[in-house]
């Protein structure tokens, strides 16, 4: 049952999200039109449900080319290779919202493990890679929460910026995803889209600590 309601109320949820925010969606798209490269979307390949690929949707925020350059996967914070308006669209989140048509499309759902390229896949523990994406992979999740800052993190190691994800982030990621798996439902979605907007807005909250007691504890140098 649960997963039927699920898929319903990610359609509902993301037509009504549509429809709200295209006075903000339209100007962004006009503005990335005439800015930076002139793309207004990016397309990249992603694991999803079962392990299998799909093409996952955002605003460019970043170079065209920027996967062969720099730090490649893995985006620092003042990343040089952010276009004009990319910076204030990752902090707020709102590169990831054309992923509503990856959730229409049946490839996402709202709520779920965030679909990663091969590299960090792969960075994370075995016995994890072959269970985290028992679940449809989401535009939010616990893991997106936890690491909010994962760009700052990274950009304030002393570590090589794979190194630090490979060693620190992939090992306690991988933990809060499959505690999402484990304790996945209707309650625990909506306690999650709840405390996305949350952190958005106060970012340096640990609510969800409180929220969700028996999380995994986070152990990362900052």
């Amino acid at each position: 049952m649960y997963p039927l309601v699920k898929r319903f109320f990610d359609i509902v949820l993301s037509l009504f999200v549509l429809v709200i925010l295209s006075p903000v969606l339209l100007p962004i798209i006009l503005l990335l039109r005439f800015t930076g490269e002139g793309f207004v979307f990016y397309k990249q390949k992603r694991i999803g449900f079962k392990n299998q690929y799909f093409d996952i949707l955002k605003f460019a925020t970043m170079l065209k080319n920027s996967p062969n350059m720099g730090t490649g996967s893995i985006t620092l914070r003042n990343d040089p290779r952010l276009l004009p308006m990319g910076k204030f669209l990752r902090k707020t989140k709102i590169n990831e919202l054309p992923q509503i048509f990856n959730v229409l499309l049946g490839d996402m759902s709202i709520v779920g493990p965030r679909p990663l390229v091969d590299r960090t896949f792969n960075a994370y523990p075995e016995n994890i890679r072959f269970k985290v994406y028992n679940s449809k992979p989401g535009i939010t999740g616990i893991g997106s929460i936890v690491f909010r800052d994962e760009e700052s993190l990274i950009s304030n190691s002393k570590m090589p910026p794979h190194d630090f994800y490979e060693k620190y982030i992939a090992p306690y990621k991988g933990e809060l995803e499959m505690w999402y798996n484990e304790h996945k439902g209707f309650w625990v979605d909506l306690l999650i889209i709840f405390l996305t907007a949350w952190v958005i807005l106060f970012p340096s909250s640990n609510l969800m600590y409180r929220v969700f007691n028996d999380l995994p504890k986070r152990n990362i140098p900052s």
